[in-house]
């Protein structure tokens, strides 16, 4: 395409940009900022994360590795190297990000305190002309100095600068404040007069900053960076990046840029990068309506759930390329998942939720939510997962860090931010997608409507909505009903419930049955509504034996269990120090059971099923009979090392036995 012809499409974009913004997006979501989050799950989560893993971060990224002394050294002249590695700029602003949604959450005046501190230094740090990155301000191993900067597009320093972007807009969301909102502005700019139509190609590295502008466009109304972010998405697929490479760059399909986004079918190489590219993706497609996006988007996206998506919501199976491999290629002890890639699953589905309107994109997100990811970090709030297990014998344990460190402060900031996933609003309709008890006021077109939600989900199905406008009105409100209320374990066909499904839901208004229609997974309830009203939900919590389509070779004869979104595990802790060796026979009962002073409090499953034994010489295998307790998989390897199996053998036949 040559730059007379981009030049067109870029003004075409620029028309068609503003006039979106009325036309397409339709659905937004409730910012974190305006809600305020009361449940017994996660606020003591979200607690734990202000109290615990922020200050271990802070403490990560300040004292025990050189972080923010690169940008000292950058202020200071010191003249000396770069230390770690060329993406550590995005950690600092990661953790940025977090602290800016826990300040709201919980606000702490010292915390806040040392944010501004960082961003003074961030400030100080950056060059006249809008560029920052300590890497090549300073030199590091693989680069001599600033003459080398934008040389090689897979050392992530648009990566590193879509992260400070993404921080800027979220501190100045919860506080107000601007200096590190234009920090990211003079970035984006100073990239803008480099790379474009009619200037240099660009194909980023390890996507980020395409959504990122999209965030910078959403706070400060200009188009411009909403065209940066669609021409960065039209830049893949061409051959742009050859020529720039190191090892892994060599494999086009690493960094998703085998064909032009709009010509994707298929999921392809790093599963975090792929994330944020897609995010990106439907984040432009929301602004321009741009239908070859939105329909891109849809295929890739069954790609990956209905063929690659493991039981928890987590993806990437390959350590190798920390990405995909083949399809069904879904190894348990050897799963990679990412914790990354479980946060980048919960950013893209809310994007396509809010592009569709279709609840199979929140199940998706919800299952990421509570498992996947929710597993990347110890109930403690100081130990991290990098990798996601399905199967352990004993020996993986989170750590109190890593020398990349994205994961700690990623999942940092997704709990912080919660928020931003549990409701939506449209024209004439509040949605309710995630069940957290929390309040909301949302400004619908003739009134102002205050949103209570009162839960013990996910232990109960049990839920209250209180819809309360200011003065009568006539809109909808749109409830999620889950794809597992349904007898579906995921959309697609991978996974399926072995048991059928023998309870409904009800669904109440003022303690009477009402008129909904079902709509693409969501109870619609249209009426005139008035102060008081109250919505009761009760969805039916059954354990649900989980099995996977044969193509899946790991889990043939295997079985998992479910309960409302929670995957369910058996740790050896609770069972004999045993827990691959177990059978659960499908005519095995399972009883749920709340237990307060177990994990911080949770719902056990448990049941009478076999164990298998191996004598010391391997000459004799005997089954017996045992009591038998499985915990939602996100509270694993919280009391010490310990063997853990999400699948399960059905039968003696397809346990892999080792003696003891």
């Amino acid at each position: 395409m040559n730059n007379h012809i981009y030049l067109l499409l870029f003004c075409h974009l620029s028309i068609i940009a503003v006039q979106a913004q009325e036309e397409v997006q339709k659905i937004e979501p409730i910012s974190f900022s305006q809600v305020t989050i009361t449940d017994n799950f996660w606020k003591p989560r979200i607690e734990k994360v202000a109290e615990v893993t922020i200050p271990v971060c802070i403490e990560q990224t300040e004292i025990k590795t050189p972080r923010i002394d690169n940008f000292l050294k950058v202020i200071n002249k010191t003249g000396e190297k770069a230390e770690g590695r060329f993406y550590d700029d995005s950690d600092v602003f990661k953790a940025l990000e977090a602290i800016a949604y826990s300040l709201k959450n919980k606000p702490n005046p010292i915390i806040e305190k040392k944010a501004d501190e960082w961003i003074d230094i961030i400030a100080a740090a950056q060059l006249p002309d809008g560029y920052i990155n300590t890497y090549y301000t300073l030199g590091g191993l693989e680069a001599s100095g600033l003459e080398e900067r934008w040389t090689d597009m897979s050392m992530h320093e648009d990566y590193n600068g879509g992260h400070l972007i993404e921080a800027g807009v979220a501190y100045y969301n919860a506080t107000g404040k601007k200096k590190l909102l234009d920090v990211g502005i003079r970035f984006a700019d100073h990239f803008a007069s480099i790379f474009g139509p009619g200037k240099r190609h660009w194909v980023t590295g390890h996507e980020e900053l395409e959504l990122a502008l999209v965030k910078l466009f959403r706070v400060t109304g200009e188009t411009k960076y909403l065209q940066l972010a669609d021409w960065l998405l039209l830049e893949r697929g061409h051959g742009y990046g050859v020529g720039y490479t190191w090892a892994d760059w060599k494999d086009t399909a690493y960094t998703q840029d085998v064909v032009p986004v709009k010509q994707a079918t298929e999921i392809t190489g790093h599963a975090v990068r792929a994330m944020y590219l897609y995010t990106g993706v439907a984040d432009v497609a929301a602004q321009t309506n741009d239908i070859e996006y939105i329909d891109a988007m849809k295929t890739v996206w069954e790609d990956v759930v209905y063929r690659n998506m493991y039981i928890t919501g987590g993806i990437g199976s390959s350590g190798d390329n920390e990405g995909f491999s083949e399809d069904y290629d879904l190894p348990n002890a050897e799963a990679y998942c990412e914790t990354c890639a479980s946060v980048g699953m919960v950013f893209w589905n809310q994007r396509m939720s809010l592009l569709t309107g279709d609840s199979k994109y929140m199940d998706v997100l919800e299952k990421s939510l509570y498992n996947g990811a929710a597993d990347g970090l110890s109930l403690s709030g100081d130990r991290f997962f990098y990798g996601n297990v399905l199967e352990s014998d004993g020996s993986d344990n989170r750590r109190e860090w890593f020398g990349t460190a994205c994961c700690p402060s990623n999942i940092a900031r997704l709990i912080s931010s919660l928020g931003d996933y549990i409701y939506a609003q449209s024209q004439d309709a509040i949605w309710v997608n995630l069940f957290v008890g929390s309040e909301t006021n949302v400004n619908m077109t003739k009134t102002k409507v205050a949103i209570t939600q009162l839960t013990d989900y996910p232990w109960n199905g049990d839920v209250k909505i209180l819809v309360d406008p200011v003065r009568k009105s006539e809109f909808e409100v749109r409830v999620r009903i889950p794809g597992w209320v349904d007898g579906q374990a995921s959309p697609g066909d991978t996974y399926y419930f072995l048991n059928e499904m023998k309870s409904k839901i009800s669904l109440t208004v003022n303690g009477k049955d009402t008129k909904y229609e079902i709509l693409e997974g969501y109870a619609v309830i249209s009426r005139e509504w008035k102060r008081g009203d109250q919505i009761e939900l009760k969805l039916p919590m059954t354990v649900n034996r989980v099995v996977a389509n044969e193509k899946v070779k790991e889990n043939l004869g295997r079985v998992a269990l479910q309960r409302g979104p929670l995957m369910y595990c058996f740790e050896g802790v609770d069972n004999g120090d045993q827990a691959l060796h177990i059978i659960l026979g499908d005519d095995v009962e399972i009883e749920a059971t709340k237990e307060e002073e177990l994990l911080e409090g949770i719902v056990t499953l448990n049941m009478e099923a076999a164990v298998v034994s191996v004598s010391d010489d391997g000459k004799k295998v005997s089954t017996e009979s045992r009591h038998l307790k499985a915990i939602p998989y996100y509270t694993w390897n919280n009391r010490g090392s310990s063997e853990m199996q999400v699948w399960v053998p059905r039968k003696v036949t397809k346990v892999r036995l080792t003696s003891r």
